[in-house]
């Protein structure tokens, strides 16, 4: 009796050993093959993160500016003159077109000879529409947008508006800011000492505040 009962312990114990080796081998492969299916779809997922990432930055958006992964060799120069001579030529020639002033066709001149003689390109014109409305309001074929050398005797008369803007901007350099007169109002005491109340300062420091 007790050599059938060990029997029967030990088949069963056999028995439930099989089984749990059985379960190993089917679950095991399943178990193995999720965890491989679970870590290929996390690299998946990052490197697609991470690419994704790599692009946001690269085209951030800076206008008129080519974006590189890594630093050229050698970078382009860039002058920032021709740009800033453009830019003041064109404000120059729209405020000269809204006031349909004879000075329209010389805005380009107006900068080279404020340049030349390190004036402010906003003075000459502004000037020239303080005396004369740009141009409209001067003496026939005289040229003299500005008031320039107006005396007892009559006005002084350029043989064009180019000869009037060279000699006008060199006046104004030799004459007024080489001997300290800087400002509009500092020009005005010399230029037109009789202005009631500072109003041809006024006048001029407004028209330049126009072309900003």
């Amino acid at each position: 009796m007790i050599n059938r009962l060990s029997i029967k312990n030990e088949d069963f114990v056999f028995g439930k050993n099989m089984f749990l080796i059985a379960v190993f081998f089917l679950i095991t492969p399943i178990t193995l093959a999720v965890s491989l299916f679970s870590l290929f779809s996390l690299k998946t997922s990052a490197t697609v993160k991470a690419s994704n990432t790599q692009i946001a930055h690269v085209s951030a958006p800076f206008s008129g500016v080519q974006v590189y992964a890594a630093l050229p060799a050698q970078l382009p120069a860039v002058s920032g003159e021709i740009g800033v001579s453009d830019a003041r030529i064109e404000i120059v020639k729209q405020y000269l077109e809204s006031y349909n002033s004879p000075l329209t066709p010389f805005a380009n001149e107006v900068i080279q000879v404020s340049d030349k003689y390190g004036l402010d390109y906003r003075l000459l014109p502004a000037i020239a529409q303080q005396e004369s409305n740009l141009c409209k309001v001067i003496p026939p074929e005289s040229y003299n947008c500005w008031g320039w050398g107006i005396h007892s005797a009559g006005s002084l008369a350029f043989n064009s508006y180019s000869e009037g803007l060279d000699t006008v901007a060199k006046g104004l350099k030799t004459k007024y800011i080489d001997k300290g007169f800087v400002t509009v109002s500092e020009i005005m005491s010399k230029y037109n000492p009789i202005s009631p109340d500072g109003a041809w300062g006024k006048g001029v420091e407004s028209f330049m505040q126009d072309m900003e």
